[in-house]
């Protein structure tokens, strides 16, 4: 044990009565709380109308928690429908099992419907929530301290965390401390919020581009303690199942950043190639209006003109001067 380390809570778990108050589910629930709040705040400050982001999610949490759990238990899947395994364990959320990425996958979704039916501008409201997602992350994944999960190799730095012997890993029990990734994923969702917070206002993204940015950083930084882990995990060809999800994401936000950026840089050469307006040709409505506008008709050009019409004017010096052509 290192002179210097950071005590893991005794306790993760309150009774009030017979109900049990998990600290991961405190946490998540205040991670959320915070996000709605973030998020309402940027999109009223950007015009929004108020309360928009709470009727949305009314949608989107649910969805959202639906999601992370699915997400869980298709990763594990052998966990819950292996060999003498009890499939009704899927429904016991509180013995944990919920997944971040399947959270967001389905909550964005939900989101991007929900908007779509009730004709709001998607765009804004992915603006508002982006930084506002990663401050959730922030704050929930600090629910692993007290149950004593997402840690590292074993470590004497200053804030290196106590593990309780009941929760290392096998094959670490004569080690005490290890990496807090928990703390590591705290501070990287933090700055994740921040760059994305600077990169809409310095160079003034979209929605889908801070969304997409957003995921980018995200994945980035998760993909990188996915790989510090010791803990077990589900395995996908003996890679974890979460940095394989990691990857994906990323590889997507990736792809997403590029192919509008390509679109952008077509739209500017299209735009660049076409003549300014002072500069474009206008076509007239018929040749004998452009002829009568010059003073250029012909007195043949006059027998067509239909009974009563007046005798094509004569070509003088000053008739034949070019006028300029009006638009109409």
């Amino acid at each position: 044990m290192p002179v210097a380390y950071l005590p893991s809570p005794a306790v993760g778990v309150w009774h009030l009565g017979a109900i049990p108050v998990r600290a991961y589910a405190l946490f998540m629930v205040a991670g959320v709380t915070v996000a709605l709040w973030l998020a309402d705040r940027r999109y009223r400050k950007a015009t929004g109308r108020r309360g928009v982001i709470l009727d949305l999610a009314t949608v989107a949490v649910p969805v959202g928690f639906v999601g992370a759990r699915i997400y869980s238990v298709l990763a594990d899947f052998d966990l819950y429908f292996g060999h003498g395994r009890d499939w009704t364990d899927v429904f016991r959320v509180w013995q944990g099992g919920m997944g971040v990425a399947g959270a967001v996958a389905a909550g964005a979704l939900a989101a991007w419907v929900y908007c779509r039916q009730t004709g709001i501008d998607v765009g804004p409201v992915a603006l508002a929530a982006a930084p506002a997602l990663a401050v959730a992350q922030a704050i929930s994944v600090w629910g692993n301290w007290f149950s004593q999960t997402l840690y590292g190799h074993p470590s004497g730095l200053p804030w290196a965390v106590a593990i309780a012997p009941q929760h290392r890993v096998g094959g670490y029990q004569a080690a005490a401390a290890f990496q807090p990734l928990f703390l590591y994923e705290s501070a990287l969702d933090l700055l994740v919020a921040a760059a994305v917070g600077y990169a809409i206002h310095r160079f003034t993204l979209t929605g889908g581009r801070a969304f997409a940015l957003y995921a980018v950083l995200w994945a980035a930084g998760s993909a990188t303690l996915e790989a510090m882990r010791i803990d077990h995990s589900p395995t996908v060809y003996d890679v974890r199942s979460s940095l394989v999800a990691m990857v994906a994401v990323g590889l997507l936000g990736v792809g997403y950043l590029i192919a509008v950026q390509h679109r952008s840089r077509q739209r500017r050469l299209i735009r660049a190639a076409q003549p300014p307006p002072s500069q474009q040709m206008l076509r007239p409505r018929s040749s004998r209006a452009t002829a009568g506008r010059m003073g250029l008709a012909g007195p043949d050009d006059s027998s067509d003109a239909g009974p009563g019409a007046a005798p094509a004017a004569s070509v003088g010096p000053e008739a034949a001067r070019p006028t300029p052509l009006a638009t109409e």
